[in-house]
């Protein structure tokens, strides 16, 4: 009797150390498939990814098109719209919008840098900087499209009116508050500024102010909120080695026009020597999109990113681990 209970129960701690073994395996398997390789798009090159989740569940991903072979920055002339319900399996839904569509831009074309999109009140609005004149850095505007599908059927509707000083003014950025009052922040060159949008979303509700309390401005605004806290990201002039290596910072305020405490890096420099990214959270699990150079080697052509990002009792945010093809600083 003693050898055939023994035997038993060791036939049974078999079954259960087998048991425990494989359900390890499968969630170690589950959690290594979380997120998609980076970059997790491939087929073509992509740069200043805004990432928004919308009313059907999905999230997307708004970025810039970098058209290979390279010339420069201004062909850069198109927009694709990606989504995902899993942060594994990504769906490009195909060019929504190109610079041929613009009445009122430069006729030359190009120049379709990082754009944004929101959603509010039954339709997607679709912001992108385009020049209006051919002397680009100095006309720049921010155009307008929208549809009532979020990656498809857009249409152009003019352009904000910013005034005159828009010198180097690029990479518009909507964040929408829990009231629903809907803000406007755009800026480069070491400038950004901000302002309240009308409810019809294509006008400012008030004129445009300075950030105040950001360290180090260089481009790529994006403000969230969180636990109550407004979050401003944007990137700096850092370099490395001689080399522009920008890296993603952020600063907090108890408003969302500021003023802003600066809070530090959170994202370092990735190859490419730009840097832009945005923050969103979906399915409960917070994450930084960003770009990198990983795919080509040369900057400009990047391929976009995402990694998760956690923050700290006290709301600061932890450094991103860059995960992917390449490990960067």
């Amino acid at each position: 009797m003693y050898k055939t209970i023994s035997l038993k129960k060791t036939a049974i701690l078999l079954f259960v150390a087998s048991t425990i073994f494989s359900e390890c395996k499968a969630q170690k398997s589950v959690a290594k498939s979380q997120l998609a390789e980076n970059p997790f798009i491939r087929d073509i090159y992509t740069a200043d990814p805004s990432a928004r989740v919308f009313p059907d569940g999905r999230l997307y991903v708004y970025p810039s098109h970098d058209v290979d072979p390279p010339r420069g920055c201004d062909l850069m002339d198109k927009y694709h719209v990606f989504s995902t319900d899993d942060m594994v399996h990504w769906k490009d839904h195909g060019e929504i919008l190109n610079s041929s569509q613009i009445s009122w831009g430069r006729k030359e074309g190009g120049f379709m840098w990082a754009p944004d999109c929101v959603y509010k009140n039954g339709t997607y609005y679709f912001y992108f900087p385009h020049p209006s004149g051919t002397d680009w850095n100095k006309t720049w505007q921010v155009g307008i499209a929208t549809s009532k599908k979020p990656a498809s059927d857009f249409v152009p509707q003019g352009h904000l009116d910013l005034g005159n000083d828009s010198f180097a003014m690029i990479d518009p950025n909507i964040f929408v508050d829990d009231d629903g009052q809907a803000y406007f922040y755009y800026g480069g060159g070491g400038r950004c500024v901000g302002a309240k949008l009308k409810d019809n979303m294509t006008e400012l509700a008030q004129p445009l102010a300075s950030m105040e309390g950001l360290k180090d401005f260089h481009e790529a605004t994006w403000v969230f909120k969180r636990k109550g806290v407004y979050y401003l990201t944007y990137a700096d002039n850092n370099r490395e080695d001689g080399k522009d290596a920008n890296r993603l910072n952020y600063a907090t305020s108890k408003s969302p026009l500021g003023p802003w405490t600066y809070g530090g890096v959170y994202l370092g420099s990735t190859g490419s020597g730009t840097n832009h990214g945005s923050v969103a959270e979906y399915k409960g699990q917070w994450y930084a999109f960003y770009h990198n150079d990983v795919l080509s080697g040369q900057g400009n052509l990047r391929s976009i990113c995402v990694d998760k990002l956690y923050f700290n009792a006290d709301g600061t945010i932890q450094m991103v681990v860059q995960t992917g093809l390449k490990s960067n600083k």
